[in-house]
C-alpha cells in the first residue's frame, strides 16, 4: 500500500457494513457506466464500414463482459453482507454521483464511448500504487477528505485511492473481526439466503460461509478488476487498455472516425436544477421509451433483491426470480441501444438520449410476503402494456418485449407455495401458459408397428451410440436400403430393453399387449459422457414441454439441433472429461419426479428439480435441486457453467 493510500479502519461490524455497502454501490455504478458506453457504440446501420462494425462489435463484447463481472462483484458483496449478518445492498445514487458521496478522486458519471471515457475506465480500474491521470472531463470539482476515527462508535465514509484499496481494507477487516469475534461470531448470516453459481451463471460467484470463502470472494473481485500480480491479461484494467490501444490505432488510420453515437452525458427524466452536468430528455416519444427502460431496470433490481434478500423463497423460487432478472436484462438491452439513436432535447441539436438508470425511493423496499408473487405478476403486466403502447415506434422490438413480459407475468403467477390466478389485461382470470416449443427443428418421427408394440424412431435425436444395432441386430439392421427396423424379429421384452438402453430417447415404443409403457425413473440421473453430451434419464420438461424420459443434450456448443446433441462434438473435436471432480452434497429427500430443463437464451442449461450427476464410471459427482450446466463448450469448470458463454459469442435460443 503506498503513502497516498490511507489506512481503512474496521474496528467493529458497523464499519464493515458501511464499507461493504459502499463497495456494492461502486460495483453497481461502474456496471451502469460501462453498459452506457457499450450501448452508445455504433453499428453498421449507422453508416460505418463492415470492418469498423466488426471492430466495434469486439469492443462492445469486451465492455459488456466487464460489466457482467461487475455484476459478479455486486453478487459477491451481497453474499458477504449476508454472511456477516446484514442484508444485500442494491441501492445506488442517481447519476451523476454528487461530490462527497465517494472519495474526491472517484468521479462517476454516464458518458458515451470515446477516448477520454476509456481513459476514465482505465483510471478507475487501475491497480493499487499505479499513478495514472483520469480521463479528460472527469476531473473532480472538489478536493476533500473522508476520514473516520478508530475510537468512534458511529461509522462514517472513508477514503480509498483505488477500488482495490477499498477491498484490501475490507479484507483486512474480515481477518481482524474474525480474530476479535471468532469466525462463528462474525459469519452469523443464513447461508441459504445467498446465491451461488448453481443458480446464477456468473464467473467466480460463490457463497460465503467463513473467513476462507470471504477472502476468496474478495480475491476474485480484485483479480477480475485490477488483475493478479504478473497475471492480469484478463483483468478489467488490461481489457480496457487493449480496447484503448485499438481505438488509438483506428483513429490514427482515420482521424475523422467517431465510434459512438452522440449520446447525452448524464441524461435525466426531469428538468434538473443544475443543467450544466445533465441533459433533460424531453422529446415526447423518446421520454416514453426512457420511462419504460428505467421501469424495466428498477423491476430487474426488484427481482434481484427478492432473490438475494429474502428467507421466504425456496431455491426453486429463487431460480425463477434470477431467471426473470436475466430475461429483463435481455429485454432492456435493445431498448437502451434504441435510446442512443433517438433525439434527447431540441435545445441540444444532434444529441441523442440514453438510459439514465434512475432509481426511485421505493425501488427495493420489501414487499408483502403474502402477495409478492401476485404483485410481481401485476407489475410485469403493467410493463407489458407499456411496451405494447410503444409498438408503433418499433413494432418488432416492443411487441417482442411485451410478449416476453407477459410470459414472465404468467410464470410469476404460477410460482410459489400459494399460486394465485393471473390478472389478465381485462381483469379476468387468465389460463396457464401453453407449453413452449423447445426451439429445435421438429424432427421426422418414424413409427414401425409390430404384433406386440410399435417402435418409434426419432432420427434427429439419435447420437449413434449403437445400442440398438449391437443389442438386437435382427431388429435394427444397419447399412441396408429400405426398411431397417423389424419389431417382430425378437420378443417384446428384448425390444423394451434395447429402447431403454438408448440414451438419446431416439428409440421409444408403444405397447399393444396391455403392459404399461415406459415409466419415469425412480432416480433422476444425468451422466457426463467423455468428450460428449450430457445423458439425462428423468421425467423431463424441456423448455416448458414434456420431453420423455431419456435425452442427450449438447454441451459442445456445435449441435445444429440444440438443445439436443447431434454428434457435432465428434467433428470439432470436443474435449471434456467424463470424470469431473466430486462436489460435496447431501442425499436428496426426493430423488425422482419432474425435472425442468430450461435452455437459457445464449446461455447454459438451467436444471430445476432433483438430479444426481454421475461420471462416466458411475461415480456420483453432485446431488442437487438446481444447477447450471455449460452448453457453449467453453467453460473451464465443465460440466458446470462458469459464464464463458458471455465472452465467446455463443448463441442459441
Amino acid at each position: 500500500m503506498t503513502q497516498s493510500e490511507p489506512e481503512i479502519i474496521v474496528q467493529h461490524r458497523e464499519h464493515l457494513f458501511d464499507l461493504l455497502s459502499e463497495a456494492a454501490e461502486i460495483e453497481h455504478n461502474l456496471m451502469c457506466c460501462y453498459l452506457y458506453a457499450a450501448f452508445s457504440l455504433k453499428r453498421e446501420s449507422d453508416g460505418i464500414t463492415p470492418e469498423q462494425a466488426r471492430i466495434l462489435s469486439g469492443w462492445r463484447r469486451s465492455i459488456v463482459a466487464v460489466a457482467l463481472d461487475e455484476m459478479t462483484h455486486l453478487a459477491l458483496v451481497s453474499n458477504l453482507l449476508t454472511a456477516v449478518g446484514a442484508a444485500p445492498h442494491f441501492f445506488r445514487p442517481n447519476f451523476p454521483v454528487s461530490p462527497g458521496y465517494h472519495p474526491s478522486g472517484v468521479v462517476v458519471a454516464l458518458a458515451p464511448f470515446d477516448g477520454p471515457v476509456l481513459d476514465h475506465f482505465i483510471y478507475l480500474e487501475r491497480p493499487e500504487g499505479v499513478d495514472l491521470p483520469d480521463g479528460e472531463g472527469f476531473e473532480h470539482s472538489h478536493t476533500y477528505e473522508r476520514s473516520t476515527r478508530s475510537d468512534r462508535l458511529m461509522s462514517s465514509s472513508q477514503d480509498y485511492a483505488t477500488v482495490g484499496h477499498l477491498y484490501r481494507g475490507i479484507q483486512k477487516g474480515l481477518v481482524d473481526l474474525s480474530s476479535q469475534y471468532g469466525e462463528r461470531g462474525l459469519f452469523v448470516g443464513n447461508a441459504a439466503r445467498q446465491i451461488g453459481a448453481d443458480l446464477l451463471s456468473l464467473p467466480g460467484l460463490c457463497r460465503v460461509t467463513d473467513l476462507a470463502s470471504g477472502l476468496a470472494a474478495i480475491d476474485t473481485i480484485v483479480q477480475q478488476g485490477e488483475g493478479a500480480p504478473g497475471q492480469s491479461e484478463a483483468s478489467h484494467f488490461s481489457r480496457f487498455v487493449a480496447v484503448r490501444d485499438e481505438y488509438l490505432a483506428l483513429r490514427a488510420r482515420d482521424p475523422s472516425f467517431v465510434p459512438a453515437r452522440h449520446a447525452a452525458r448524464n441524461p435525466v427524466m426531469r428538468r434538473p436544477l443544475d443543467e450544466r452536468a445533465r441533459v433533460w430528455v424531453n422529446e415526447a416519444e423518446t421520454a416514453r421509451v426512457l420511462d419504460l427502460a428505467n421501469a424495466l431496470y428498477n423491476f430487474m433490481l426488484r427481482t434481484l433483491s427478492e432473490a438475494f434478500g429474502s428467507e421466504r423463497h425456496t431455491q426453486s423460487e429463487r431460480g425463477v426470480l434470477l431467471d426473470a432478472s436475466v430475461a429483463l436484462m435481455g429485454a432492456l438491452t435493445p431498448i437502451c441501444e434504441l435510446l442512443t439513436t433517438l433525439p434527447a432535447n431540441a435545445a441540444y441539436p444532434g444529441v441523442t438520449a440514453g438510459i439514465s438508470f434512475a432509481m426511485h425511493r421505493g425501488s427495493l423496499a420489501p414487499w408483502s410476503a403474502s402477495g409478492v408473487w401476485r404483485m410481481l405478476s401485476q407489475r410485469c403486466f403493467d410493463l407489458s402494456r407499456g411496451a405494447s403502447r410503444l409498438a408503433p415506434m418499433s413494432r418488432s422490438l416492443f411487441d417482442q418485449c411485451a410478449e416476453r413480459l407477459e410470459a414472465q407475468a404468467l410464470r410469476f403467477a404460477t410460482t410459489g407455495r400459494n399460486s394465485v390466478p393471473t390478472l389478465a389485461t381485462n381483469g379476468a382470470s387468465a389460463a396457464a401458459p401453453a407449453p413452449v416449443d423447445a426451439g429445435a427443428p421438429t424432427p421426422a418421427i418414424e413409427e414401425v408397428p409390430g404384433k406386440h408394440l410399435t417402435l418409434i424412431y426419432e432420427g434427429k435425436r439419435c447420437i449413434h451410440s449403437r445400442h440398438c444395432v449391437l443389442g438386437e441386430p435382427r431388429v435394427f439392421v444397419a447399412n441396408v436400403q429400405g426398411p431397417w427396423i423389424h419389431p417382430d424379429a425378437t420378443d417384446v421384452e428384448a425390444l423394451v430393453r434395447v429402447a431403454h438402453e438408448c440414451p438419446s430417447g431416439a428409440i421409444r415404443y408403444r405397447r399393444h399387449d396391455g403392459v404399461a409403457d415406459e415409466a419415469a425413473p425412480r432416480v433422476n440421473v444425468l451422466r457426463v459422457r467423455e468428450n460428449g453430451p450430457l445423458a439425462v434419464n428423468a421425467d423431463m420438461v424441456l423448455a416448458g414441454a414434456p420431453a420423455g424420459y431419456r435425452a442427450t443434450l449438447c454441451r459442445c456448443g456445435a449441435s445444429k439441433n440444440k438443445p439436443y446433441c447431434d454428434g457435432s462434438h465428434n467433428a470439432i473435436p470436443f474435449r471434456a472429461s467424463g470424470e469431473p471432480a466430486t462436489a460435496e452434497s447431501q442425499p436428496l429427500a426426493e430423488r425422482g419426479g419432474p425435472l425442468k430443463i430450461e435452455p437459457r437464451r445464449n446461455g447454459p442449461l438451467a436444471l430445476t428439480g432433483p438430479i444426481e450427476l454421475c461420471s462416466g464410471t458411475g461415480r456420483t459427482i453432485l446431488r442437487t435441486m438446481s444447477t447450471l450446466l455449460c452448453r457453449c463448450g467453453g467453460s473451464s469448470n465443465k460440466p458446470y457453467c462458469d459464464g464463458t458463454h458471455l465472452r465467446n459469442g455463443f448463441t442459441s435460443d
